[in-house]
């Protein structure tokens, strides 16, 4: 898979920027600025959601960085139900203003993918991650390290993006997925994986670092 090149915009975001600017231009040629406001207000909104801003890609050593913007909303030892083992969960809420694309939290290879139909709760529940619409990915590190990282439908969240391929190499920080309007993000780490982050911070997609793995050589 080719690098995305980070625009200032997403390129999912282009077909609701357009037809969102025309009826905009529509309604204001056939009526008045005030009856256009809400339109041109919606446009503003879209646009503002399908931002894609570059970010800038930590260069320590071992760390998992976050692969969505949003709040931390969990972190707990659970069953990675992708790999069958237990795990240390990270979950990422991504309300509507957030930035929705989705990047690779460590280098390695895509070994996995599990597309799991389901339904669209608040991505804000627990029972979310299990129970909504979601697609895992299983990345493996050249130390040999597997993590799983999950892309969840929401309430008002449909779509969810995933470009990449089992055998496909993913750097850190490479753009790999996108979800629309709303949605969350868990990752599972080793058990002894050192989190860096907590419950209610804010985390960037690439910049924030969620947890260093110990060396294994």
């Amino acid at each position: 898979m080719k690098y995305y090149p980070h625009p200032i915009l997403a390129r999912e975001g282009w077909p609701f920027i357009i037809i969102s600017l025309l009826v905009a231009l529509l309604i204001y040629r056939l009526t008045n600025f005030w009856i256009t406001l809400p339109f041109i207000l919606i446009t503003v909104f879209i646009i503002q959601f399908f931002r894609d801003p570059k970010r800038e890609i930590p260069i320590e050593a071992n760390i998992i960085v976050s692969p969505a913007d949003g709040k931390i909303i969990c972190i707990e030892e659970c069953l990675d139900v992708y790999q069958n083992i237990q795990a240390l969960k990270i979950s990422i809420f991504m309300n509507i203003f957030n930035v929705h694309s989705n990047r690779s939290p460590v280098n390695g290879e895509v070994i996995d993918l599990q597309y799991i139909p389901g339904k669209f709760v608040n991505a804000d529940f627990d029972k979310a991650s299990l129970e909504n619409e979601r697609n895992a990915m299983i990345l493996k590190m050249a130390n040999g390290t597997k993590i799983s990282v999950v892309q969840i439908a929401g309430l008002i969240a449909r779509r969810i993006l995933c470009y990449t391929k089992i055998g496909n190499l993913l750097a850190l920080g490479e753009r790999y997925g996108f979800i629309r309007f709303g949605s969350r993000v868990d990752i599972y780490l080793p058990l002894d994986a050192r989190v860096l982050v907590s419950i209610g911070q804010k985390a960037i997609a690439t910049e924030t670092i969620l947890a260093k793995l110990n060396d294994k050589g």
